[in-house]
């Protein structure tokens, strides 16, 4: 494990003047911002990384340190004991020192922007307004370009032939035109983002847009990978998701963990909602040995929400040109609708999202416990309250807070409905064994981090 002992780093251009009270709230009493952005930078510094333990992560580099160095001109960051596969012959690569200022402008807007100044509050038009301001100021919103965003949701934890396929599928896309956004990491979320940087070039586009969305929570385990060219951190995981479906014009689902599964419902219980039926074509693709997955996510949704569910997507396997085919098609008829009711074509303002959806959920063992998973509920509604039983078993699996809590507390405890439960532990069980979920080991055995009582 080989680190830099001492480095001075400039901004190159994504970074917006600071003054002197904002690079103040960042470094005095090295207190929580600061802690918060040293543990982005020593994630982007991991870039590539084949870790994914942030604890691990963080204990190797326990002497890493970041300091924000006021200038005449503006700053500049002072490193010590960075990580070695961050540079090269002594200089930091360029694609990860500009990462480094995003997540610094990402931080400080949001504290003293949106926080600080009091424009935070709970109310659903509110925290669209705060999403859509963070995504400007990183200039992730476009006004002046075409519908072409194809979010990409799926494992960073997969085998050789599921990043393959995702990188024909993303091939595919790129021969298209299209730009890809996904979580930033490694596995499905580099592999489309890789295809459609080959697929721009043999298109000679030279604007190709490999947008990262991350949040402080989640980019240890999933470093930005290498081919994101722009980068923003969204202040939690409810920002996340909305900034990932009010940009997208499709999203792709290749087979992944719990996360992929949290990411699926919550978009369910968008799609759900009577206002919003059909504003956002959704894809579950994967190569044929997965097939056996899409069958099992698809008992598990139908088991839940009902066999409406089946109309809000469609499923490809083994196909990549079909995919980009159906994903192209797709897109041009988000393009046509939004045209037809004059709506915009960089942020879907128009989407309803219920305020379940944008409230953040602590995954405390009470508020696992208090789930309601009632088949009784709306289709909708259920799906927004199991989107939060998979949310807690994210946090539970690779977030600092979560592991934590089952550290102290042992495993999550989640109550509901028998038949419902059954069909959640169907699924999960085809996770652990396909290993899709990263549940810590304990004497060559798996030790989950929740029960279904």
């Amino acid at each position: 494990m080989q680190k830099i002992p001492h480095a001075v780093i400039n901004p190159i251009k994504s970074l917006n003047l600071l003054s002197r009270a904002e690079i103040e709230g960042v470094t005095a009493s090295r207190g929580e911002l600061y802690e918060l952005f040293r543990s982005c930078a020593l994630a982007i510094l991991n870039t590539d990384s084949n870790k994914d333990d942030a604890a691990q992560i963080y204990a190797d580099y326990s002497d890493f340190d970041i300091r924000v160095v006021p200038q005449p001109r503006g700053l500049r960051l002072e490193l010590t004991n960075a990580p070695a596969q961050a540079f090269v012959d002594g200089h930091m690569i360029r694609g990860i020192q500009e990462h480094l200022f995003s997540a610094l402008r990402d931080i400080v807007y949001t504290d003293f922007k949106l926080l600080t100044a009091n424009q935070c509050s709970t109310a659903p038009a509110d925290t669209t307004n705060m999403v859509f301001r963070m995504l400007r100021n990183a200039r992730i919103v476009q006004p002046d370009v075409p519908p072409q965003l194809v979010v990409c949701w799926g494992g960073h934890a997969i085998p050789r032939e599921e990043y393959d396929f995702a990188k024909q599928v993303g091939y595919e896309l790129g021969l298209r035109g299209l730009d890809i956004v996904t979580g930033c990491g490694i596995g499905a979320m580099k592999g489309p983002m890789k295809g459609a940087a080959v697929g721009h070039a043999k298109q000679q586009v030279k604007s190709g847009r490999y947008i990262g969305i991350s949040e402080p929570g989640i980019i240890a385990s999933e470093s930005p990978n290498a081919i994101v060219n722009e980068l923003v951190i969204m202040p939690d995981i409810e920002k996340r998701l909305e900034a990932f479906v009010r940009l997208a014009h499709t999203i792709i689902v290749f087979p992944g963990g719990v996360g992929t599964v949290e990411e699926v419902l919550y978009l369910l219980s968008i799609l759900m909602h009577e206002d919003n039926r059909g504003a956002i074509p959704l894809v579950f693709a994967g190569p044929e040995q997965c097939r056996g997955y899409f069958e099992e996510l698809e008992r598990f949704l139908v088991a839940c929400l009902g066999e409406g569910v089946r109309d809000y997507y469609q499923t490809i396997v083994g196909d990549p040109a079909s995919v980009g085919r159906e994903v192209k098609a797709a897109v041009a008829g988000v393009h046509g609708r939004r045209r037809e009711r004059g709506q915009a074509y960089y942020y879907n303002w128009d989407l309803v999202i219920d305020p379940s959806l944008q409230q953040p959920f602590v995954p405390t063992h009470d508020n696992m416990a208090a789930l309601d998973l009632d088949p009784a509920l709306p289709p909708a509604a259920l799906a927004s309250q199991l989107r939060r039983a998979f949310s807690g078993m994210v946090a539970g699996n690779v977030k600092a807070f979560g592991i934590e809590q089952v550290r102290r507390h042992g495993p999550y405890r989640i109550h509901g409905d028998p038949k419902l439960l059954r069909s959640m532990d169907a699924l999960l069980r085809m996770m652990v064994r396909e290993q899709r979920m990263k549940l810590g080991e304990c004497e060559g055995e798996y030790k989950p981090c929740y029960q279904l009582a």
